[in-house]
């Protein structure tokens, strides 16, 4: 017998006339488990990486989720989260620190309730004042045909009580946000933070006007297109936590330059614009992007809006 000062003894023979099966080591064998136990956790991790599985929204997949959340996206066939696909449109500018909160909250509340999402950031590039409605058009007509419903979302509402529904609003326009649970906006027109609306309904409407660059008021001429194209307007009932229903991030440090009010823009908040909308939206798609926020999927779409100057001079502000 010969011994290694290096390694466990290892008895040798001059003559081996074991079958190939039989001359297998200790050692042999421990390098072999070895291999295979670091080759299932490289499987293991590439295959549970929110990043290195991320699929293109734009190719119909639900990209995954890291493994460490516990939850994995919808199966596509699961008949318990319904035929119904939203798009939530979240209409944005510079907003970082909310947005890294809101998307993986929202996208974990709605797979809680089991709704088919896709999260659209509608993120607002060029040098004019902030434009919230056209954003939502922009975002309505880029989220493409598997989605059958919008949410008009802002990012600064995070729903607290998980009896709020999202589901398809196919009666009509349904208003999460409403004025007795809205931690600020209480007024029985209000139609702002949180609306879901399906396609066709949106359309009928003519989306929403593009005259309001600034902060507010976009919604409350939204409110007098619903009632132009007859849709009936409903709210959640049965909801009893009030005004804690919904957290409110809003900083309002933030945009001073898009609250302020000049010009004619003074008197034209207040008019009804009969024919813009959808059908005189101009803008440019500066990029698109799918991206992962803490492992929850989104599209970033960059937008720069294009502002006619005679028609809304106020579109612009130092």
């Amino acid at each position: 017998m010969m011994y290694s000062s290096r390694r466990k003894p290892v008895l040798y023979f001059k003559e081996d006339r074991r079958l190939p099966w039989q001359k297998c080591s200790v050692f042999k064998l421990f390098c072999l488990c070895t291999v295979l136990v670091f080759g299932s956790l490289l499987w293991l991790q590439l295959s549970c990486s929110g990043d290195v599985s991320r699929v293109s929204v734009e190719d119909g997949h639900v990209p995954q989720q890291p493994c460490p959340l516990g939850k994995q996206a919808p199966a596509l066939d699961d008949p318990s989260w319904g035929p119904h696909r939203m798009a939530l449109l979240v209409p944005f500018r510079e907003r970082f620190e909310e947005l890294l909160v809101f998307v993986p909250y929202m996208h974990s509340f709605l797979n809680k309730k089991k709704i088919r999402h896709k999260i659209f950031v509608i993120n607002q590039v060029d040098h004019y004042r902030f434009n919230r409605a056209s954003l939502i058009n922009v975002g309505f007509l880029e989220t493409g045909n598997d989605t059958d419903y919008i949410a008009m979302h802002d990012v600064d509402l995070l729903p607290q009580n998980e009896a709020l529904d999202y589901g398809f609003p196919e009666r009509g326009p349904f208003h999460v946000a409403s004025p007795e649970l809205h931690p600020l906006y209480h007024y029985k027109t209000y139609v702002g933070g949180i609306l879901l609306l399906t396609k066709q309904h949106y359309q009928m409407c003519n989306g929403m006007s593009n005259r309001f660059w600034g902060w507010g008021r976009e919604d409350d001429e939204f409110y007098r297109r619903l009632r132009k194209a007859e849709l009936q307007l409903y709210r959640p009932t049965g909801i009893n936590t009030g005004y804690q229903t919904f957290r409110h991030i809003h900083d309002p440090a933030w945009r001073k330059r898009d609250q302020k009010r000049i010009a004619a823009q003074k008197q034209e908040q207040f008019k009804v614009d009969p024919e813009g909308g959808l059908t005189n939206l101009h803008y440019k798609v500066e990029s698109r992007q799918e991206v992962s926020i803490s492992g929850a999927p989104c599209t970033v779409i960059n937008v720069e809006l294009e502002c006619d100057q005679d028609e809304t001079p106020w579109c612009l502000l130092n």
